[in-house]
């Protein structure tokens, strides 16, 4: 594995996807915050900065993943289709370094995103003089970019053997069921079904615990887990990325073009 050449292809879509307009996500969030600052004070009196601060953060956390989705599951269906990969993938360059790079350059690309999303995040609620956590916020953010990377690698695992619509669709079913991974499981519990019980034990076992990445309710209120909980997350979200591109690579190196 050469590590200039995941280095290429990383910065090659990176530029590839910051060129496909996908700034303009950036636009739509500052009109967001824009208008909710406008809106939220007659409507919420004591209450407005407590639901500008959820809506910035959850804006920023949905948008990252509508973008990780929509982006990641036509990273190589796309490359597919116009034939590229057939000039891409041939030797020296292994699927590895392919897969990888690919990985790489998107996952820059939302740090890009959430960067300057926050900035503008922090920068107008300092304009409104909502007061904010700023450490806590900081770490949410870190641990939102975890979840687009650990998502980004879901679309491209099903990109990688399915058209971009089906992969679409099912990574969002992914995202959602992976909020709710949790509830699935003591919902399986409160049936006292046996039946029921297995499936929701099963697909909690499979499904990526996206909940545990998901620190944003904590951060509002600058409460986070313990340090041994941040830990654990940031190695379970690591080692999932790294089993889900394993993936990746074993199907994409196995197909026909």
């Amino acid at each position: 594995m050469n590590i200039n050449r995941i280095f290429a292809i990383a910065s090659n879509g990176f530029r590839e996807v910051i060129r496909d307009r996908i700034l303009y996500v950036i636009g739509f969030f500052v009109l967001l915050l824009i208008l909710a600052s406008r809106i939220l004070p007659p409507i919420a009196v004591s209450t407005d900065e407590k639901i500008f601060l959820d809506l910035g953060i959850g804006a920023i956390s949905f948008l990252g993943a509508i973008v990780a989705i929509f982006v990641g599951t036509g990273l190589i269906n796309k490359e597919i289709e116009k034939k590229t990969v057939l000039i891409l993938v041939p030797k020296p360059l292994t699927a590895t370094e392919f897969i990888i790079g690919k990985h790489l350059g998107l996952s820059g690309v939302l740090v890009v995103l959430i960067t300057t999303m926050t900035m503008i995040y922090f920068a107008l609620m300092s304009l409104l003089q909502i007061n904010y956590p700023l450490q806590s916020l900081l770490i949410a953010m870190a641990y939102i970019f975890l979840e687009l990377a650990l998502l980004t690698a879901i679309a491209m695992t099903f990109g990688v053997f399915t058209s971009s619509i089906l992969a679409t669709l099912l990574s969002f079913g992914v995202y959602i069921m992976g909020h709710l991974s949790r509830d699935l499981l003591q919902l399986g519990k409160i049936t006292e079904n046996p039946s029921i019980e297995k499936i929701t034990k099963i697909l909690f076992l499979i499904l990526p615990d996206l909940a545990r990445l998901n620190l944003k309710n904590e951060a509002v209120y600058n409460i986070l887990p313990n340090t041994g909980e941040l830990i654990s997350s940031l190695i379970y979200a690591i080692l999932y990325i790294i089993l889900l591109l394993s993936i990746t690579i074993f199907i994409f190196s196995r197909r026909q073009f």
